[in-house]
């Protein structure tokens, strides 16, 4: 049997489309990067930046910008063999506004439907998502058919073995509005109780979750971020991993080791690709065998790194940038504007 990888990620991919200029809505935009896109794709970046061997399992377009998306995982060392065409759906594309430090709109681009969402179970690699060190699926991949069932048979063939991450992504333009209750039925107390019930069926398959309060309240219905590290505990995974944004984050494990650390001062260009920058550099940690706390501060500096940069999977960090980073005690927006180099962010 071949090595075993040790991160393989599955989910969403696209090409995105950053306005080259900052602080400008898209009506003003006239220059724009192409770059590499997709949360859990750029989460392989990640990790292959940080010496990881790394792949993702998703599906692009039969067109130019599958090609284009083909050549740059590539280039940035991650595995694209399960990387596979879809004829009747086009690559997605992602626009976004950047306006720092902290709002950064997206507009997706994933009509009649994505390719990525078109991952059949019957296609999965099962005995090398088996074997992976680490495996990485997002709450993207729940929202529709045939990859909910995909996503789901991935996880059961881990039956829990190594690290199996399940990142909360909530991205509520993916899913069907919510229908109202049936009269007289209770209340499910969830925003959106299909998404929840998919979300709840995951967790019970991974040893570890990671999302921001609103990806909390989904998942469990909590969004203290106590409370919500207890209910996801709860939910089954070993460690529960609650991003807080400005006030840090706070990881606790199952043994009762509890990490609330603050973040790395940061002069922002982008926030997006921090989260991503933050799972690549997390499962980094998980697989070196570090405490809890070195694993949020790596990470926390890794995403940093990231949000002082422009692009997204481009600006992956290497581990000595995220070494100086941790040394410096802050990041600093060195060159807020780089020229795009072919690939980014965290749609």
């Amino acid at each position: 049997m071949p090595e075993p990888y040790d991160v393989i990620t599955m989910g969403r991919i696209g090409v995105d489309l950053y306005p080259l200029q900052t602080g400008l809505p898209l009506a003003e935009v006239d220059a724009f990067g192409k770059f590499l896109g997709g949360s859990p794709t750029n989460v392989a970046v990640a990790a292959a930046r940080l010496g990881r061997r790394s792949a993702v399992v998703t599906r692009t377009g039969r067109d130019a910008f599958g090609e284009y998306l083909h050549q740059q995982l590539r280039e940035f060392g991650v595995d694209d063999r399960w990387v596979t065409p879809v004829d009747a759906y086009p690559t997605p594309v992602t626009f976004c506004e950047i306006f720092p430090p902290d709002d950064f709109p997206l507009y997706f681009y994933r009509l009649p439907k994505a390719p990525d969402l078109e991952i059949h179970p019957s296609e999965l690699d099962l005995e090398a998502v088996a074997s992976a060190r680490v495996f990485w699926m997002t709450g993207t991949g729940l929202c529709a058919e045939p990859s909910c069932s995909a996503t789901l048979a991935a996880l059961r063939a881990r039956n829990r073995s190594g690290i199996t991450v399940f990142d909360l992504d909530w991205r509520p333009m993916f899913w069907d509005t919510p229908q109202d209750p049936a009269p007289g039925a209770p209340p499910s107390g969830s925003p959106h109780p299909a998404a929840s019930a998919r979300y709840r069926e995951a967790l019970a398959h991974a040893t570890v979750a990671v999302g921001n309060l609103d990806e909390c309240e989904i998942a469990t219905g909590e969004r203290e971020p106590y409370a919500a590290a207890s209910a996801l505990l709860a939910a089954g995974v070993e460690l529960a991993v609650v991003k807080q944004g400005p006030g840090g984050v706070l990881a606790v494990h199952r043994d009762g080791t509890v990490a609330d650390v603050p973040p790395l001062p940061v002069e922002v260009v982008n926030g997006l690709g921090a989260g991503d920058a933050f799972g690549g550099a997390l499962g980094h940690g998980l697989l070196a065998g570090w405490d809890t706390a070195r694993i949020m501060r790596y990470a926390n500096a890794a995403g940093a790194i990231v949000a002082s940069r422009l692009a997204c999977s481009s600006a992956m960090p290497f581990p000595h940038e995220v070494e100086a980073a941790l040394a410096a005690g802050s990041v600093t927006a060195a060159n807020p504007s780089p020229a795009p180099t072919g690939s980014g962010a965290a749609s």
